[in-house]
């Protein structure tokens, strides 16, 4: 199938750079998140649970949910699995390159709070997992998060991986029809999806999202790099 001509812009863009999202899939979408939010918010710590972290914005789970190994391909055409997820903390954020509004808006808060993490010496990896094989080839993946930040990474691969690590991760998505066979586009869930370094879901940040709440709560666990 061949690609749209023009690259995908990062920034969020006027409504003709995607269909309109159907009605019917996006309360399909909306459904699943809601159950998906509750069982979350059954599973978060008691105030009075020793050793929790206050989390201004975050939900950390009071155990944290395995993610199974995978195969993916990364935005430098090499695969990419759960390794990559070990030794450090990771913000996995699920969407695609034509995606002209909520993708484009978290990724530019992602680089502020990234940023602002550098700042004190704490290291975080920011992940974009494309739900949209079809269209994110690695070199696409590689100028979308490049222009949001060069550390950032994109990641995809075959809908049957993905839809193992939406069960695993507890992410959704969903494709709609376009104008034109070319012109879809992907409901999917919008939180970000915090991975410890042991490679486990540790917990979310929902929208919408605040920078500096996301600053202090990610400023709480990641160790100083300095030093």
């Amino acid at each position: 199938m061949p690609s749209p001509d023009p690259s995908p812009s990062p920034n969020p863009g006027p409504a003709n750079t995607s269909s309109p999202v159907k009605a019917l899939s996006l309360g399909l979408v909306a459904a699943v998140a809601a159950i998906a939010g509750l069982l979350v918010a059954s599973m978060v710590f008691k105030p009075d649970a020793p050793g929790r972290v206050d989390m201004a914005a975050g939900t950390l789970l009071p155990q944290p949910r395995p993610i199974p190994e995978f195969d993916l391909v990364g935005d430098d055409g090499q695969p990419f699995t759960r390794a990559a997820l070990l030794g450090h903390w990771t913000v996995v954020f699920v969407g695609f390159t034509h995606c002209p509004d909520i993708c484009p808006a978290t990724l530019g808060q992602l680089k502020a709070v990234y940023t602002e993490l550098q700042k004190q010496d704490k290291a975080l990896q920011v992940l974009l997992l494309s739900v949209d094989p079809e269209r994110d080839r690695p070199e696409t993946l590689a100028r979308y998060v490049d222009f949001f930040h060069p550390s950032f990474q994109g990641v995809t691969g075959p809908v049957a991986e993905l839809d193992r690590l939406g069960t695993a991760m507890g992410f959704v998505y969903l494709k709609s029809p376009g104008s034109t066979p070319e012109r879809y586009t992907i409901d999917h869930s919008s939180a970000l999806i915090l991975v410890n370094p042991q490679g486990q879901v540790a917990g979310y940040f929902t929208q919408p999202l605040d920078i500096d709440a996301l600053v202090a709560d990610l400023g709480k666990l990641l160790p100083d790099t300095a030093g």
